[in-house]
């Protein structure tokens, strides 16, 4: 896929660290002008809002250089990356995000597939930062987090006033070095821990396939939808195809961030009709008019006459909940395990000058029976929580519960 304009339903990986903090943005109504004019500033009226009137930030700013104390150390490219960034940050939308040339080169490389850091997916629920999904094979899921727990510390950094972008700047770094994350799973906060982790170079695993049953189940793993995992996912469809053994399908979403709609819409296309519908692209009103579009299923549905069921998890997210909630709405499949994280709407990454990037929310999700995914995620149709002492012990009673609902739909 070209760079361009791309459009991402992922969840916050995002690898910048805002420079400056600028406010809230945009100010309405009528302002008086700027008393005095300022110096060196170029393309100010380039795309300027008629309705709009800037003279306090150029009055901020103009007096931010007259008066500030250490005025050596103002930075001008800083201070309107910043300015920038609390504009952004006025949409009061965490999927929002302005992207400085180093940060944007960062979040490009993440969504292409490899990265270095700990190799989770973190973003911010009920005002907590907190790991949206380990990602497989990496250091995160070595160490022992999963999904949900809350990250209150970073190298004993209270996270509270970090965003996102801040705390995805701290926890990465060097490779080889550590990372030491302040951890609260549940809500008992006897139960803070610190958890220690080696950086290391990440690159994100699509898929994996396990024969359950005396090989009559294929447990399909499927972690991220990065721009490989059409061809990765096909690999893994033309293994089970030709196993002839294989009876039903456990598709297991659980801790699956994201990523491409594209990739979204391709994967649905294995297990459904051509035309089937997967998605609702709502974009909102214009000009009072409701803007919306369809995306359908084009593949051949060569997986769709398998029995299917769906492990889905609070690492759930964006991608994964439209490709579950898609097979549900149209088939009917059952969802097994935990409420999904609810994350359903869209970004579009538009390149800007200099190198730097917007990543703009630009739509909502629904699914085809026009259930929003945003905010309240997927109820499963089997809810299985894992305790502490199963993850201790390696249980996994959620796969478990996918099993015995399979063998029963395959032995009607």
């Amino acid at each position: 896929m070209a760079d361009k304009n791309k459009k991402y339903i992922y969840l916050a990986i995002v690898v910048v660290a805002v420079t400056a903090a600028f406010g809230a943005g945009f100010i309405y109504g009528s302002i008086e002008k700027l008393p005095r004019p300022v110096q060196g500033i170029i393309n100010q009226e380039f795309g300027k809002p008629k309705e709009f009137d800037f003279g306090l930030f150029w009055e901020a700013w103009d007096n931010l250089h007259a008066k500030y104390v250490d005025k050596s150390k103002l930075n001008d490219e800083k201070l309107l990356y910043g300015a920038i960034s609390g504009m952004v940050k006025g949409a009061n939308d965490p999927y929002t995000v302005f992207f400085p040339p180093q940060e944007s080169k960062g979040f490009k490389q993440d969504v292409g597939g490899s990265f270095g850091g700990i190799g989770a997916e973190i973003g911010k629920k009920n005002d907590f930062l907190v790991i949206i999904a380990p990602l497989e094979d990496t250091p995160a899921k070595k160490a022992g987090l999963t999904a949900g727990d809350k990250i209150l510390k970073i190298n004993n950094e209270p996270t509270d006033n970090l965003t996102v972008e801040e705390a995805v700047a701290k926890i990465r770094g060097e490779v080889g070095t550590k990372v030491v994350l302040a951890i609260l799973r549940g809500t008992d906060g006897a139960k803070i821990k610190d958890i220690t982790i080696e950086r290391a170079i990440i690159k994100i695993p699509i898929t994996k396939i396990e024969a359950l049953k005396d090989n009559k189940i294929a447990h399909l793993s499927f972690y991220s939808f990065t721009s490989t995992a059409p061809f990765e996912f096909q690999q893994s469809a033309a293994k089970i195809l030709s196993t002839t053994g294989y009876k039903g399908i456990i598709l297991d979403l659980r801790n699956n961030p994201g990523g491409y709609l594209e990739v979204a819409v391709d994967i649905a296309g294995w297990f459904l009709n051509t035309g089937d519908l997967v998605a609702i692209e709502d974009f909102g009103k214009d000009n009072g008019q409701d803007k919306a579009t369809e995306f359908r299923a084009s593949g051949l549905g060569a997986l769709k006459n398998y029995p299917l069921v769906i492990l889905v998890n609070q690492g759930t997210a964006s991608a994964a909940e439209i490709l579950a909630g898609a097979l549900r709405d149209n088939r009917g499949i059952k969802l097994i395990g935990e409420k999904t994280f609810g994350k359903g709407s869209v970004q579009e990454l538009v390149n800007l000058k200099g190198e730097s990037s917007l990543k703009v929310t630009v739509a909502k999700w629904l699914t085809p029976k026009k259930y929003s995914i945003s905010e309240s995620g997927l109820e499963p149709d089997y809810k299985v929580t894992p305790t502490e002492d199963d993850i201790s012990k390696g249980k996994d009673p959620q796969l478990d519960k996918a099993v015995e609902v399979l063998e029963k739909m395959l032995n009607q």
